[in-house]
């Protein structure tokens, strides 16, 4: 599927509906561009105009800024700022809630100002005005779903309506974790730990936080953010419950029901 980017449009004089930021987990991790392309897919398919950055995409900064690393983030911000100023870009849809907060919440501050949407919340209006249709008797019809809360999609930015609003078309069943919403367990990817070992004395809280979704009885977990996807895919193989239980995002799950 070939994607055009901003500067394709821009030498036509043209600027995108969307810019769709992909990330650097969107566009390196073999697994999360399974999600970038299935999402990309949906946008086509809805008929929305969208573009890329391409290779003008830096990384966000998030992951500097959380390690403590300031300059390095401001450095990665003001480039990325120069981008999208540059092409006019008012509105930004991510699959990422690292990039969706840090673009949305932290880089007004710096002079980067635009509407930012995660692509939970995109699916959810898509599916009400009627542009992306689901069928009726999909292959997650009557199947227990559970969906993990994102640290930086919930508590930090409260959204947690959209991501079961659009799991609750499916047909199926959706079954909360213990612990969810507001009150939700991080599965530990955030706040740069992803990268690091657990400290002394301590065991991997993703392992936990799968265990606990796999209490449900639930044959799907969802997520809505590739580290979160990554973290609990390792805690279900760490529970040998790969065959039986499988960790898919939103974006794939839908795109699997599309008409």
């Amino acid at each position: 599927m070939s994607v055009p980017t901003v500067a394709d449009l821009f030498v036509k004089g043209e600027s995108p509906e969307v810019l769709f930021w992909v990330g650097c987990a969107g566009s390196f991790d073999q697994r999360a561009q399974r999600i970038t392309r299935a999402f990309a897919a949906m946008l086509a398919k809805a008929g929305i105009q969208y573009a890329i950055l391409g290779k003008e995409e830096l990384c966000t900064g998030d992951p500097a800024r959380r390690a403590g690393n300031e300059f390095l983030f401001q450095m990665m911000a003001y480039q990325n700022i120069q981008i999208l100023n540059g092409y006019n870009i008012k509105k930004i849809v991510t699959a990422c809630p690292h990039c969706f907060n840090i673009l949305k919440n932290e880089y007004p501050a710096l002079g980067g100002n635009y509407e930012v949407v995660h692509h939970t919340t995109f699916l959810q209006q898509l599916i009400e005005e009627g542009r992306i249709k689901l069928k009726e008797g999909g292959s997650f019809k009557g199947k227990k779903i559970t969906y993990h809360d994102s640290c930086y999609l919930g508590r930090a930015n409260d959204i947690y309506e959209a991501p079961r609003k659009v799991l609750e078309l499916l047909d199926a069943e959706l079954v909360e974790m213990k612990r969810c919403r507001s009150k939700g367990l991080c599965c530990g990817a955030g706040g740069a730990q992803m990268f690091k070992e657990e400290e002394k004395g301590t065991t991997r809280v993703n392992l936990e936080r799968s265990r606990e979704a796999l209490n449900t009885g639930a044959e799907v977990i969802a997520s809505a953010c590739p580290f979160c996807n990554t973290m609990m895919t390792d805690g279900v193989k760490n529970a040998e419950k790969e065959d039986s239980v499988k960790v898919l995002d939103i974006a794939e799950i839908i795109a699997a029901e599309i008409e």
